[in-house]
């Protein structure tokens, strides 16, 4: 690895993105400081002490929300733009047909990604600063507002990082600035974990269960981000005047976990939000009722947790992945899967072997979701990196690994995989 990293170095293309990534990363990371004017931190704090959909904004922000600073937000309007966007494809022919269009139709629709981007960070901003109405020093309509506008601009730069990210240096750059992100809190973590040692609130004799048990943790996830079932493919020959092509064989891959942590996030939003709204009033009777029996480890909280990981998997899977479709093309091009009809047959097995898959998927990721808040409520070890987090941090890493040994092999170098 080190002896890759030391190949990449040497080549001034790659050691400039490498720079570049970094570069615009570190900016990630002032602006992550530069709080906003006529803010309580205080109560939003105590606010994200209490867990919710704040703490999980405040993981995503790398901390920028607890400080409530110009990138509070982080980049999360720009991903829920981009699940919508991504669910109105589907919906709406007209932008079916523009994603078909090659180069300049994905253009197009990265342009109404941003706009509703900033749409999104708006609004979201405005019902946080309206919603957190106590942290605003000054209350009045203009306070909220430049609050809010300044969210937004935050939000607004992020996106035009990530893509500069993305185009001039390596990996998504959305993705890294999340993985930056969560990365950052790692030293708090630490240092956390070390004060409630020495304070005795954590047996020193469970650190080597947490060791063992996160090295378990990132060897499953990485074992079931990679794996993928192969349905191999014959193409028939064919002759084209005195030239034979076809005869290939290949395979067609299916990831297990072909959604990632979206279906985590779909479902943490949905189960958060009311939560959240509760704590508002928390004198109410359904502020004191989601208190009692909706806390974030209670059995129920968790059973509804893990359903909606399930559904939400599924619903994906079926977004993302046509067997109609794949068959069509299958057949098009003179493609076969040996053993199954050309066709329907073919949809259907496609179909159903998607199923069983996304089951494992699913499955898989409901137990790291649900499995180390059920870890702490037994053992009553803190555990300061939930499921999500991790699966974020493990996912990008392999895939700017992976596009970092791409451009490796472009220059004739051994990369990571060998």
């Amino acid at each position: 690895m080190w002896e890759t990293l030391k190949n990449a170095w040497r080549l001034e293309d790659l050691r400039r993105r490498i720079l570049y990534t970094l570069g615009m990363l570190l900016v990630f990371r002032i602006g992550s400081f530069i709080p906003i004017p006529g803010i309580n931190n205080e109560y939003l704090n105590q606010m994200i002490e209490q867990g919710g959909l704040l703490a999980f904004f405040d993981i995503i922000s790398g901390g920028s929300f607890g400080n409530f600073t110009i990138f509070a937000m982080s980049i999360t309007p720009y991903i829920n733009s981009s699940i919508i966007m991504q669910l109105l494809t589907v919906a709406i022919p007209s932008l079916e047909k523009l994603a078909k269009e090659g180069e300049e139709g994905r253009k197009k629709i990265a342009q109404y990604t941003r706009y509703l981007t900033v749409v999104l960070a708006f609004v979201q901003a405005l019902g946080i600063t309206y919603g957190l109405k106590n942290i605003v020093v000054n209350k009045g309509f203009f306070s909220y507002f430049v609050v809010a506008l300044t969210l937004t601009a935050g939000t607004a730069f992020l996106m035009w990082l990530g893509e500069q990210i993305t185009e001039k240096g390596i990996g998504n750059g959305i993705s890294l600035i999340i993985f930056a992100g969560i990365v950052a809190r790692l030293p708090m973590t630490v240092i956390t974990m070390t004060e409630s040692i020495r304070a005795g609130a954590i047996s020193i004799w469970s650190v080597p269960l947490l060791v063992v048990g996160a090295v378990a943790l990132v060897a499953a996830v990485v074992f079931v981000n990679e794996g993928e079932r192969r349905i191999p493919v014959q193409y028939a020959k064919r002759v084209v005047g005195r030239r034979m092509y076809g005869g290939q064989s290949t395979h067609l891959p299916m990831k297990v976990n072909a959604g990632g942590v979206i279906p985590i996030i779909f479902a943490i939003s949905i189960l958060m939000l009311p939560q959240t709204i509760s704590q508002f009033w928390p004198s109410s009777g359904i502020g004191q009722w989601f208190e009692r029996y909706f806390a974030p480890n209670s059995a129920l909280y968790l059973i509804l947790y893990a359903v909606l990981i399930i559904l939400f998997t599924y619903f994906y899977a079926q977004i993302t992945f046509n067997p109609i479709e794949i068959s069509d093309n299958l057949r098009q091009y003179g493609g076969f899967i040996p053993g199954i009809r050309p066709g329907r047959p073919t949809a259907e097995y496609l179909a159903r072997i998607s199923s069983r898959i996304t089951l494992a998927g699913a499955l898989f990721l409901a137990a790291v979701a649900v499995l180390p808040a059920v870890f702490t409520s037994g053992s009553g070890i803190p555990l300061y990196f939930g499921g999500s987090a991790v699966l974020i941090v493990i996912g990008v890493a392999l895939e700017t690994m992976k596009q970092l040994e791409a451009q490796m092999l472009m220059r004739h170098y051994k990369g990571f995989l060998k």
